[in-house]
């Protein structure tokens, strides 16, 4: 009872000292719980990230995040604990129950930082009902059978890319492929899905009016493990403070487009936005859907496809090997086979797509109520797990030399090398536009062979850095070529 006294008493003699003690005490416990007592706290990791989720939000920032946690699996293992509450995963065998097993876990709340004017799009409500309605409305765009039926406009979009491409080798001064890849990516998502081609490979411009507007939208993964409110905060004041007037402008054309086609969209159109007002969609929802595939169908394939195109440039016995392949096929006549079938250009295509890291980074989602046991490893309820591909298709045991591109290791792959390739997600989550991608970039690699438009091509750039955002983005925004 006297130290009680003591104790009181010296707290009414100094209130200034108890209201300073007081926080610095608690603060104190919480790092004693986080670093010895939390659920997770078995799971290795840096000391700063069990203390604070500011060290992710450091490295989400800066744009070194999947490639700093891709060190400490190096040394720590399977399992790296990146914030109090996170734990990024390199096992392969975690996709099945994380993305796969009964629709997956939850998605976790930050993905709604990439709302659209308001509305939980496609990709980011965590939402399962919610995103059912809307995938149930415009799932048959993505069909085999609407593909194929669209196959001559697609082809269209790719010819015109490549015919852009061979006036601009003759210059002989760089040509940014990153941009024209990006153009060919949103006009062949405009052609097949709102039935209105953009028509950006037809721009004159250095960059494709759009680009802008993709890259405000990629920016948002430098803040992407936020918490939503706080970013709706942060996000206000960049807008309020920083006056970019090329990325208003690109909004506006954005905006203008999205906004004509709803407009000329007949009631009972089959088109994206058609599909959706039939399921009782709401005009401004319509317009942030359209938008939000504006958004992920340039940046996603235009750097794949760059990718493709710099690697067949840097690596000229693979692009030799596949112009032998088309070449054979096309002295087929009759008898040519699928372009979709040719086992060289789908090593080539899906070998890019490891490597390019379009989306390196984790995706998070939520352990549901009652935890999850993974490999003897418990993970509490309400804990948020998930997988990159940076993690998996680096992996060197399973991808030996796993920053080289060898498109021959698909041509006798191994259950583990799919089992790794992570490149559109897993689930009934996983990117739901992934058929009309891969078409897309086969088209492409496939008339890049036929048209022996990179002969004589050279990469300008000796590596290409990127900030390992959600969506990376190339550090100068060029990947350029060069024809001698």
């Amino acid at each position: 009872m006297s130290f009680l006294k003591l104790v009181l008493g010296a707290a009414g003699a100094y209130p200034f000292a108890t209201t300073i003690s007081a926080p610095i005490a608690l603060l104190f416990i919480r790092i004693i719980y986080r670093i010895y007592l939390h659920p997770l706290s078995r799971i290795p990791g840096p000391l700063l990230a069990k203390i604070t989720s500011l060290w992710l939000h450091y490295h989400a920032y800066v744009g070194n995040e999947a490639s700093v946690i891709h060190e400490l699996h190096a040394t720590y293992g399977p399992y790296v604990r990146v914030s109090p509450n996170e734990v990024d995963i390199n096992d392969a065998d975690a996709i099945h129950p994380i993305y796969v097993s009964k629709g997956g876990f939850p998605k976790a709340d930050c993905y709604s930082n990439f709302d659209i004017d308001g509305h939980k799009t496609i990709f980011s409500t965590t939402d399962h009902e919610h995103r059912a309605a809307r995938v149930k409305a415009v799932v048959p765009l993505f069909s085999t059978k609407a593909l194929r039926e669209n196959e001559s406009a697609i082809w269209g979009c790719v010819d015109r890319m490549i015919e852009r491409l061979e006036l601009e080798s003759k210059s002989r001064k760089p040509v940014n492929i990153l941009n024209l890849t990006r153009s060919v990516a949103v006009d062949v998502v405009s052609t097949h899905l709102f039935l209105e081609n953009y028509d950006g490979v037809s721009e004159q411009g250095p960059t494709l009016s759009v680009s802008a507007f993709v890259d405000a939208f990629v920016a948002v993964g430098r803040f992407f493990y936020l918490p939503n409110i706080v970013f709706i905060w942060l996000d206000w004041a960049i807008a309020k403070w920083q006056n970019d007037r090329e990325t208003d402008d690109s909004m506006m054309v954005v905006d203008k487009f999205v906004g004509t086609l709803v407009a000329n969209t007949a009631p009972k159109s089959t088109n994206f936005p058609g599909r959706l007002w039939a399921a009782g969609i709401s005009d401004s929802e319509v317009k942030a859907q359209c938008k939000d595939l504006v958004f992920a169908g340039t940046d996603s394939t235009g750097m794949n496809l760059a990718t493709i195109i710099r690697c067949l440039t840097i690596y000229p016995e693979k692009y030799e090997r596949l112009k032998q392949e088309i070449n054979g096929n096309i002295a087929l006549g009759p008898n040519t086979q699928d372009v979709q079938s040719l086992p060289y250009l789908n090593a080539v295509v899906r070998e890019a797509l490891r490597i390019s890291m379009a989306n390196p980074t984790r995706l998070p989602h939520v352990v549901p109520a009652g935890g999850w046991v993974f490999k003897e490893t418990h993970f509490p309820a309400h804990s948020v797990v998930g997988c990159s591909g940076y993690e998996l298709h680096y992996n060197s045991s399973i991808f030996p030399d796993p920053k080289s591109f060898v498109p021959e290791r698909w041509l006798s792959a191994t259950e583990d090398m799919s089992k790794y390739w992570f490149a559109f997600g897993a689930g009934s989550r996983a990117c739901i536009a992934r058929s009309l991608a891969t078409m897309e970039l086969q088209f492409a690699t496939e008339r890049l062979a036929r048209s022996n438009v990179l002969d004589g091509a050279r990469a300008v750039q000796e590596e290409i850095e990127i900030f390992e955002w959600f969506n990376s983005k190339v550090k100068g925004e060029k990947i350029e070529l060069q024809w001698t």
